[in-house]
């Protein structure tokens, strides 16, 4: 079982940055797909991103996709999500998840339902 803990979320304001962590136990985490995906109030959960099991393949979601980067260390069984640029329209919960996959699949990353573990998010704020 592989508990995940998510943290970093705060509020900034429009123009900011803010850099999420997410921490893995009780697992082999590079053995795992990460995503990152957000739930804006009255919103469905979207994805935003992935990375591979080495780091070296990401995928990004249109609209972040030049303004969020992430990366990971598998020696420190954490994967990050660093935000620049911030606009009130990225304000939500941000949950990252995990998901064993046997190849590289971008298009798959971004379904939420083949992710097997989840934290439990933390909030961002971003104020106009």
């Amino acid at each position: 079982q592989v508990q995940l803990v998510e943290s970093g979320g705060g509020s900034v304001q429009t123009g900011g940055s803010l850099r999420l962590s997410c921490v893995a136990s009780g697992g082999d985490f590079w053995k795992y797909v990460m995503g990152w995906f957000r739930q804006a109030p009255g919103k469905e959960r979207e994805f935003v991103g992935s990375i591979s099991w080495s780091g070296g393949d990401t995928y990004y979601e249109e609209s972040v996709k030049d303004r969020f980067t992430i990366s990971r260390d598998n020696a420190k069984n954490t994967v990050y999500l660093q935000m620049n640029s911030l606009t009130p329209d990225d304000t939500a919960v941000y949950y990252c998840a995990a998901d064993v996959q046997t190849n590289w699949r971008p298009l798959r990353t971004k379904i939420a339902d083949t992710y097997e573990y989840w934290g439990q998010g933390t909030p961002v704020t971003v104020s106009s």
